[in-house]
Order: structure tokens, then sequence, then C-alpha cells
């Protein structure tokens, strides 16, 4: 199949990133991916027919990436189509899946597995087996709300019952669900426990990256969810070990947003890059466990990045995005820090640039050493040299928790052009 310079995507895995399957589309190193994308973690976890607790992306084959390289994934736009949306905290239900309900989910009637399903009336009681007619939503809400948007898609207000209802009666519409897409809109299900809050939108991508080497769900494909493989019942299941594969594409880092870089793993020939879970906002933290998941147009630019071996991913945020210690420093601060240098007899300076390395794990710890041990392997130093420069030049930021953090800091240079990176990072924020 010839590679197109821009590429068109409209279709959707069944919840599962599997490097096995053949990527239909291709797109020319340089070239950009347009995408109508799906609401990600509620509309997918009521439709137990996905087996990912996600409906991504396709993943798309780009021309020129072999496995040790890296793609850079300039997020040029986002625009959110959805005119509302519900979420909440969730609570699995017992009975309705086997060992894992993003993954596994069975009826508990008449036992299919990743049973099809329709919907009758509304409420948390009208997902139903294609089989048997029973309520077989794996999971619920404990305490949730319905929020429409404005026009301008910039504010927010959650919605009494009424209205909640009657977004739900015609959920699709109001969600703005791809034709493609075989979710269950989750405002169907009208939750309303708060009431008249606003919230301004910023959208972002919550799954953003390349096919791990072994098939992985695709809400597990990150250190912290994908703890719910190991040792797992099902076809998926894996060892900790066999978790390494993974390329951590499901970041929920609200910096992953417009203007942004995010350079990715490349782990399989043609990289396979995949995006969904669109947020319309969302706190440091995802402190709810879910957001506003909501469909959405994004439009991406990649370009092979040969011979960068690296890891995990490594975000280049939008400058505003950035710590306020990690902010590149204005001439009139490399004059001061001169003059500085010549009342101590300091001549050596450092000319740096800010990175953002991902680290995921088990828990924040495990994710924050993730992070740094990334780094150090990247630039060839020690992970205390990563720790000093991460304290007085950077931060560590929480993106997900139990378990997905930013380790940003200023780099020199000299070791941005030693992992053949000065170019890009010098380009994005110069």
């Amino acid at each position: 199949m010839e590679a197109k310079q821009t590429v068109y995507v409209n279709k959707f895995t069944d919840g599962v990133l599997d490097p096995g399957k053949e990527m239909e589309y291709r797109v020319r190193d340089g070239g950009h991916i347009v995408a109508n994308t799906t609401p990600g973690c509620w509309g997918p976890m009521i439709t137990p027919a996905l087996k990912g607790g996600h409906e991504v992306t396709r993943p798309v084959y780009v021309e020129g990436a072999e496995v040790g390289d890296a793609i850079a994934i300039r997020i040029q736009s986002i625009e959110v189509t959805s005119m509302a949306t519900a979420s909440g905290n969730d609570q699995p239900v017992e009975g309705r899946f086997t060992g894992d309900p993003f993954v596994d989910g069975k009826c508990p009637s008449c036992g299919t597995e990743n049973p099809e399903t329709y919907i009758e009336g509304i409420g948390q009681q009208s997902i139903r087996c294609k089989e048997c007619g029973e309520d077989v939503t794996p999971f619920v809400f404990t305490n949730a709300y319905t929020i429409a948007f404005n026009q301008q898609k910039n504010i927010g207000l959650t919605l009494n019952k009424s209205a909640a209802e009657k977004a739900a009666r015609d959920a699709k519409h109001y969600m703005g669900t791809p034709e493609e897409s075989i979710q269950n809109p989750v405002v169907t299900f009208a939750p309303h426990d708060i009431v008249g809050a606003m919230a301004r939108l910023r959208p972002f991508l919550g799954q953003l990256g390349t096919t791990p080497s072994r098939p992985i769900p695709d809400s597990h494909n990150a250190g912290d969810f994908g703890q719910f493989l190991i040792d797992a019942p099902h076809q998926y299941g894996l060892t900790k070990e066999e978790l390494e594969d993974r390329t951590d594409g499901h970041l929920d880092i609200n910096r992953v947003r417009e203007g942004a870089i995010l350079i990715c793993p490349v782990k399989v020939e043609g990289g396979g890059v995949y995006l969904g879970d669109m947020h319309a906002m969302q706190g440091d933290g995802e402190i709810a466990g879910h957001t506003t998941d909501v469909s959405g147009i994004v439009s991406l630019q990649v370009e092979v990045l040969k011979e960068i071996d690296i890891e995990g991913p490594i975000l280049l945020p939008v400058e505003k995005d950035l710590p306020y210690l990690a902010k590149p420093f204005s001439e009139k601060e490399k004059e001061q820090a001169k003059a500085l240098g010549k009342q101590w007899g300091v001549e050596e300076f450092e000319d740096s640039l800010p990175v953002s390395f991902i680290g995921s794990g088990a828990d924040l710890n495990e994710a924050t050493t993730v992070g740094m041990e990334r780094a150090a392997k990247a630039f060839g130093i020690d992970v205390p040299e990563v720790m000093n420069r991460s304290t007085i030049t950077g931060s560590i930021e929480i993106g997900r928790h139990p378990g997905m953090v930013t380790v940003t800091f200023l780099a020199p240079k000299h070791y941005l052009e030693k992992k053949n990176l000065e170019r890009i990072v010098e380009e994005h924020y110069n």
C-alpha cells in the first residue's frame, strides 16, 4: 500500500493494540494524520464487546520508521465536537467480568463473553445483552455528572436531572459519536449528582503514542493500568517483564495538547501511531479516575527521528505549560548569570533547553523512578544527576494517579545533541 501525505482515520480498534494486525493506513515521513476520535473511558467501559477500556484509532504505519527509531508527533490542532458528555467515579459490578472489567466482560445471565449489546431506555440499567436481554454493564457510577459545552467550546456546565435525561435520549447526537464507533454513549446513564458546576475547557489527548511490541489492551498500555495484566486470567495476561513491551501511549497527561510535541519509541516496524481518549479538561492526577471524554477532530504531523532509541515517550510541552523553573532562560537572565559568573570566577555556562521524560509504574514512586531512569539512560548520566537537575531546574508533575508522571528539567544542549534531539527541541522552544 502506498504511503500518503495525509491520511484520514475514521476506523477504530476493538480495544486491543495488536502488532500482528496489518496497518491499513500508511503515511509518509513528514506527513499528516487527521482523525475523528471517539470518547474514551466510560463509553467503552459500558460496552463489553470492546476489550480494552478504550476505542482508539487503528494504528498508522509511518514510512521509514524502524525499531530503534522514534517518531515525533506534532499536535497541530484539537477540536471538541461533542456537545455534552458524562463522567464520574467508577465501581465494577461483580459477576459481569471474569478477571478485569475493562477487558473480559461477560453476561451474568447467559455467560456470553464480551457480549454485543443494545440500549433499552436510559439510566444505569439500559445496557442489555443481545443474547438474553440481561443488564450487562461491567461498571456503574458512584458519584457522577452530565456536562454540556457552549458553542465556543470554552465553558462547560453540569446539568440537572431533566437536562441530563434530555441528552440521554439522543445520546449519540449530543456526544458526536463517530459513525464507525461501536461504543454505547455514556450520557445514556443520565447522571446528575453535581448540578450547576462551571468548568473551563482545555482539551488534550489521553491516548497518543505508538503500538507496543505485543498485543496489549489499549487502556492498559501504561505502567499503572498495565498492572491489571500481570498474571491475568484472560488471553492478554502477561508477566511483569513482558509489560516492558508497552509504549506508554495511555498518558492522561493534560499537557499533551495542541501545540505540544510527543516523541514516541518505535517498537514495531512503521511505529503504528494511534490516538484517542480526548478529554475536554482535566486537573493534574485525574484523581476521580475519569474525566470528560469527548469526540473530536485531531490533526497531527509525524516525523521519523532515526536511531533515537528511547524506552518511553518524551514530551515537549507548550512553553506556558512548563514548570516555572524549567522555562528557557531569557537573554536578560543569561546576562545576569554571566555577571554572577564574573563575580565568582566561573567561566563555564550551560546552554540548556527543557525536556519532559514520561515515567509510568504501579504507583507514583515507581513512575518517578522509571522517568528518571529513562532520562539518565537517554543522556548517559546517573539518576542522582537527574534528581538534582529536576529539583533546581524543573519538576516532577503528576499526569495520572496512581502511576504516570513527567520528569522535567533543563537539559544541557550537548546532552540533547548526543541523543540527536537538539534540533527538534530548539526548533520547538526558540
